[in-house]
């Protein structure tokens, strides 16, 4: 007899995974959250502007490393 799968809310998976917000866990999982979410905004804008990661770092004033690293 196949396993029955239940299907769970993504907050709920989020909490029972990482903890409720406001614990130090979750927390440390929320930044890295927003941290990739700008970093994919980021490259979607760079890419929109035909721009390569050099170009955008040169425009930054910082390096190809670090925009590689966003």
């Amino acid at each position: 007899m196949p396993a029955k799968h239940k299907i769970v809310r993504l907050e709920d998976h989020i909490d029972q995974e990482y903890g409720k917000r406001g614990t130090k866990k979750r927390e440390k999982f929320e930044q890295g959250f927003e941290a990739f979410k700008i970093g994919v905004l980021l490259q979607e804008m760079r890419k929109h502007k035909n721009m390569t990661q050099e170009q955008l770092a040169e425009k930054c004033g910082t390096t190809t490393s670090d925009i590689s690293k966003i």
